[in-house]
């Protein structure tokens, strides 16, 4: 009895995160189960309406994500453990609210909204876990650009208040620190962090190490690789509304989740147990819905705007593939880590002949576009060249561009390195730029 007490007190915690319970208005019962998802009968529930499952270990949450005549589909929170056939199983009746606002400031929360780091959640706000986007008439226009203390992206990639950005890498390449640096370094008023499908042991690293002081002005949303896929898209989707929250309040937001990839594999998984049938290798339409519902309610709303950087991991470096694809298709712009820079010792591994900005035109001057592209011109042919120079075959005077680009790459790649410590502001950024160019002496 002790025991099924202290799991009834667990599940009111977890559930008061959703809102408020009222009675349960139908009951059904488990018909049987299928993978990682059961199936019930005798309970009439919408998509995404939560349920509460009774087992041996106490009740336990679930997520409705598909039925068929009169048998929904369940996906629970906790896994299949203790479900048997004929549990009970019924309909809450709550609002699906999360807590927001400044009482999440410095705080690192699951996807439910529990505080992870030890500490009571006092007083926070609520607001409505899923969104529509900001009316497209009633966006601000991008106009401003927005220093994220990373000097390549300042000087050649140059990001707009309300951008929304994919950071395509393969594993190993320094994903994770370029995203702390822009969290500890951009000029915005707060930071939402989502790590979504980490590794447990990367979230303390991350929060500990990469971020450090950022987190003080930072809201971190954790859900694991272990988590249900349910909760790992759950814990994209709350981010999102933490952010937009304090854009609603006006504020230059940074959103940044790790990764856009894994939440499109959690989608993938919900579709499939739902009974979706699979399309483009293996990932069945509605997870690329997902991804545009996800993406779109980020950027500029009526007043504050959402800069958001969304990585996304490339399997085999292949930026082809179609999550990679499909990101590339519906962000306002990529950039795109190399693992040969990264072997190289260049740190951020940022390739920019593979990158764009699609609002840089937007929110720069046409001094700084120039010496951009011409940073460009030089790397891109001394890459094009590289392998005749490194054997001595090329041979000076025959390509003055090239003779340039030679004379200057020593300088064009120490302006992409960077110390993950070391903060780069817009200004300056802009003079190392004309020094590698060789325009200022």
């Amino acid at each position: 009895m002790r025991m099924l007490a202290q799991a009834e007190m667990h599940l009111r915690e977890l559930t008061s995160t959703l809102g408020d319970w009222g009675p349960p208005p139908i009951s059904g019962h488990v018909l049987r189960v299928n993978g990682t998802v059961l199936e019930a009968v005798g309970v009439s529930a919408m998509i995404g309406q939560y349920t509460r499952l009774e087992t041996p270990e106490g009740g336990r949450l679930g997520e409705v994500i598909g039925f068929s005549g009169d048998r929904a589909t369940i996906m629970p929170f906790g896994g299949l453990r203790g479900i048997f056939p004929g549990a009970l199983v019924t309909l809450m009746d709550q609002n699906t609210s999360v807590p927001v606002g400044s009482a999440l400031l410095g705080r690192v929360v699951d996807a439910m909204g529990r505080p992870l780091d030890g500490r009571p959640l006092l007083a926070p706000e609520r607001r409505p876990l899923k969104s529509p986007a900001p009316h497209p008439m009633r966006r601000q226009r991008i106009r401003e650009p927005l220093d994220v203390g990373v000097r390549a992206i300042n000087g050649l990639l140059t990001i707009g208040e309300g951008q929304r950005v994919g950071l395509f890498a393969g594993s190993g390449v320094g994903k994770s620190v370029l995203l702390g640096m822009m969290a500890r370094h951009a000029a915005a008023d707060v930071a939402v962090i989502a790590l979504i499908g980490e590794r447990g042991r990367e979230v303390r690293e991350f929060v500990e190490d990469i971020l450090g002081d950022g987190l003080r002005h930072a809201v971190v949303v954790v859900a694991t690789a272990d988590a249900p896929p349910v909760l790992r898209m759950r814990g994209a989707e709350y981010a999102t509304a933490i952010a937009e929250h304090f854009r609603d309040q006006g504020q230059k937001v940074v959103l940044i989740m790790d990764s856009l990839t894994r939440y499109a594999m959690a989608a993938r998984e919900v579709g499939l147990a739902a009974g979706e049938l699979p399309a483009t290798k293996g990932y069945p339409p509605s997870a690329f819905s997902s991804l545009s519902l996800l993406t779109e309610r980020a950027g500029t709303g009526e007043i504050g705007a959402i800069t958001a950087f969304y990585s996304v991991l490339v399997e085999g470096d292949d930026l082809q593939d179609p999550v990679a694809d499909t990101a590339r298709a519906i962000l306002d712009g990529h950039i795109v880590l190399t693992r040969d820079l990264a072997a190289n010792g260049v740190f951020p591994a940022i390739e920019p002949a593979l990158s764009a900005s699609r609002v840089m035109a937007l929110v720069t001057t046409p001094e700084h576009r120039q010496a951009a592209q011409q940073f460009l011109d030089l790397w891109g042919r001394y890459r094009e060249r590289s392998d005749l120079i490194a054997i001595g075959a090329y041979a000076a005077g025959s390509d003055p561009l090239l003779d340039q680009a030679v004379l200057q790459f020593p300088a064009l790649r120490q302006f992409l390195q960077q110390s993950p410590t070391e903060s780069s502001g817009f200004t300056d950024s802009l003079r190392d730029l004309q020094m590698a160019i060789g325009s200022v002496n």
